[in-house]
């Protein structure tokens, strides 16, 4: 009768042991199932947020070919991808810190957003987007002096797609350098106007 009792309470202990562990481990389980979902997640951002993350004021582009490739981009943006009205205000400052002086002031603020916004609905009626962009090589770039400002010239292909049909322009691109050694936009024209000249 003794060994009978005492094999009970073994039994009692194991079974006690086994619904301790199975505890632990339920309980183990349960909380590296919640640390895996609590882990930041890799936070996926448009290439219209990642243009603008860009800061023109303490990163801006350090040479001409470069200041027209990031204008591609941001054009891009414009005409080839979606956003907010935000993001759309803050591509349009941004595009516009590229700009020479005398471009900005060709147009008041509101003239500027206005003629954009034309421009993009426009775009987007004829279906077309701009797929990609291609700066002259660095070796490509023109450097010249004239009235008392260092001036550089370069080419810039852009693939414009509507539907199934692409179109590739060359654009001229002229900029000038301000006080601050940056690079601006002065004016862009298409390459056979030039030619025609």
């Amino acid at each position: 009768m003794k060994k009978r009792h005492s094999q009970s309470g073994v039994k009692g202990l194991i079974i006690g042991i086994i619904l301790i562990g199975l505890v632990i481990g339920y309980y183990y389980y349960l909380s590296m199932r919640k640390a895996a979902d609590t882990e930041e997640k890799p936070v996926e951002v448009s290439a219209v947020q990642e243009a603008l993350m860009r800061d023109l004021d303490n990163n801006y582009p350090p040479s001409p070919r470069e200041v027209v490739k990031y204008f591609g981009e941001l054009t891009q943006c414009f005409y080839g991808e979606d956003y907010s009205e935000e993001e759309q205000q803050e591509l349009a400052m941004q595009i516009q810190k590229l700009y020479d002086e005398e471009l900005v002031a060709n147009k008041t603020q509101q003239q500027y957003l206005e003629d954009l916004q034309w421009d993009i609905n426009n775009m987007k009626e004829q279906k077309l987007v701009v797929s990609s962009y291609s700066p002259s090589s660095s070796t490509d770039v023109e450097y010249f002096s004239q009235d008392g400002y260092n001036w550089a010239r370069l080419h810039c292909t852009f693939t414009m797609r509507q539907e199934t049909n692409v179109t590739v322009t060359d654009q001229i691109f002229v900029l000038r350098k301000d006080k601050l050694g940056h690079w601006k936009i002065y004016g862009w024209k298409p390459a056979e106007e030039e030619n025609q000249n």
